[in-house]
C-alpha cells in the first residue's frame, strides 16, 4: 500500500456514520451527538455490526499493507493511543484468536497479540471528520468507513495478513549475527 493511500485520510462520509451508529443501542441519539459534536470520539460496542482486531501500529501497518497490496483490500481502519483498530466481520473476536494459535506463527511470537473486541465489548472510534492537524494523533481514522454496508474481512483473511506481515518482518540469513564489538579485517587480499 502506498503511503499516500493511508495518509490522505478523509472524514467518514453520512453513510459511514450511520452504520457506525447502526452498532449502538440508540443509532439516532449518536447521529445527534455526532452532528453537534462531530469532533469527539465515540465508544460503541462490538459483536453485531462489526468486530475490532487492535494491534500494535507497525505490525498493524503491515498488515493494512498487505490487504491492500496483495489482497482484497480492508475494512475500516482507525488508530487509537498507538494501536490500530481494524475492523471485521462479525464473529471474527471469537475465531481469529483460535486461527492464529494453530498458525505456527501463532506460537513463536512473530504474531505480536492481537487484542479481538466482539460480542460483549466496546471500542472507543475516533472523531468522524479529518482535521489538519488532527486534533489528537493518537485517534483518527486511517480507512474511513463510507458505505452504510462497507466491506469488512473475517478472520482466515486478518489471519493471512498477520501471517504476511510477520513473514515480511522476519529476516532470514545463512550467515549468524555479527559480533557488534569484534574487530573485522579484510584478508582476502593478503600477500
Amino acid at each position: 500500500m502506498s503511503s499516500e493511500r493511508i495518509d490522505d485520510v478523509s472524514g467518514v462520509t453520512a453513510d459511514g456514520a450511520a452504520w457506525l451508529a447502526s452498532a449502538g443501542t440508540y443509532p439516532r441519539s449518536t447521529l445527534a451527538l455526532w452532528k453537534e459534536h462531530a469532533d469527539a470520539p465515540v465508544v460503541l460496542p462490538c459483536g453485531t455490526i462489526f468486530d475490532v482486531v487492535s494491534a500494535p501500529a507497525v505490525f498493524a501497518r503491515r498488515m493494512v499493507d498487505r490487504l491492500w497490496d496483495e489482497g482484497p483490500g480492508s475494512g475500516p481502519v482507525a488508530t487509537f493511543r498507538g494501536r490500530m483498530l481494524l475492523f471485521a466481520a462479525p464473529g471474527t473476536a471469537q475465531r481469529l484468536p483460535s486461527l492464529l494459535r494453530w498458525e505456527e506463527f501463532g506460537r513463536t511470537g512473530a504474531i505480536p497479540p492481537l487484542l479481538c473486541h466482539g460480542n460483549g465489548d466496546a471500542v472507543t472510534v475516533p472523531p468522524l471528520l479529518a482535521t489538519t492537524p488532527p486534533t489528537s494523533p493518537d485517534s483518527r481514522w486511517l480507512v474511513a468507513p463510507d458505505t452504510r454496508h462497507p466491506w469488512l474481512p473475517g478472520p482466515e483473511i486478518l489471519l493471512w495478513a498477520a501471517v504476511r506481515a510477520a513473514r515480511a518482518a522476519v529476516r532470514i540469513s545463512i550467515f549468524p549475527p555479527a559480533d557488534q564489538d569484534a574487530k573485522v579485517y579484510d584478508v582476502s587480499r593478503r600477500r
